[in-house]
């Protein structure tokens, strides 16, 4: 297969890093089809490449909604070689001011919905014995932060069935990327984040953590994030995709291989506090 020749499907690619997923496989000269739950938002996308890119609405969180979209997916190019789930959002909240209805949703959206997507695009991919899986997780899948443990929580479940279906799924040629990412600036933190109703017990960690007690924050602040180009991940995951082999866990991001190595070393002398565990020097 030429990289000029594959097809993408990327989840939530109205705004953020699903739209920048799609418009760098279109300027690579791949074709996409992209879903997002207001498809408005792709509306320029597709009109600036009206053969080779498909719009179509998607809420990730309905099942049969996942498998009809698929379907239409699939024959929209004949087929799918590179399916990337990337909708999702953040929850701020500490763990005992989250809702039973605000768990359901971030995990209905980051867990099961990507679970729902890669369940229907299976077959077809075992079909035709190729295929890419890409699981859009962070460096938060690997550690954990104090009121984001929901949200940690959903992308440690995502990495934990990703992980298991890689190796489920490697004998029939379909290949699965756990994209971990760190800071880009996109609207993850700002429009797309959901807030718990704050307690003011945790004030004070709120106040340590991001300098202020208020939840939701000004949104004003947005004009001064400095985190990378968005560009700049979907450079690394077209670049990724084009190899043929690379890492489960591929790091994108100049502060990802910091983040991850300082939760590994925090793991790690957890576990050696434990007498009975030893670690190789």
């Amino acid at each position: 297969m030429t990289y000029a020749g594959r097809v993408w499907m990327i989840t939530g690619a109205g705004r953020g890093l699903g739209h920048a997923f799609a418009r760098a496989a279109l300027e690579a000269g791949d074709r996409v089809v992209a879903t997002a739950r207001r498809p408005d938002a792709l509306g320029e996308l597709a009109a600036a490449h009206p053969e080779r890119a498909v719009v179509l609405p998607l809420d990730v969180t309905d099942r049969s909604a996942v498998f009809s979209t698929i379907e239409r997916a699939n024959a929209a190019f004949g087929r799918l070689d590179v399916v990337v789930n990337n909708a999702g959002y953040g929850l701020l909240g500490a763990i005992e001011e989250l809702t039973e209805a605000e768990a359901r949703a971030q995990l209905e959206t980051n867990v099961f919905g990507a679970l729902w997507v890669t369940q229907a695009v299976l077959p077809h991919m075992r079909a035709r014995r190729s295929g890419h899986i890409v699981q859009v997780s962070s460096v938060g899948g690997v550690g954990s932060m104090p009121t984001f443990g929901l949200y940690n929580a959903s992308k440690w479940a995502l990495e934990g069935f990703s992980e298991a279906l890689a190796a489920e799924v490697a004998p029939f040629g379909v290949r699965v990327t756990i994209a971990e990412l760190g800071g880009f600036a996109t609207d993850w933190a700002w429009r797309s984040m959901r807030f718990a109703t704050s307690l003011p017990a945790y004030d004070g960690l709120r106040e340590s953590l991001f300098g202020s007690a208020r939840v939701p924050w000004d949104m004003s602040h947005q004009a001064s994030d400095t985190s990378a180009d968005p560009a700049e991940a979907a450079s690394a995951l077209v670049a990724h995709v084009r190899r043929d082999d690379g890492p489960l866990r591929l790091l994108i991001g100049d502060d990802a291989p910091e983040h991850v190595r300082m939760a590994l070393e925090r793991r790690r002398d957890d576990y050696r506090r434990d007498g009975r565990f030893r670690w190789p020097v």
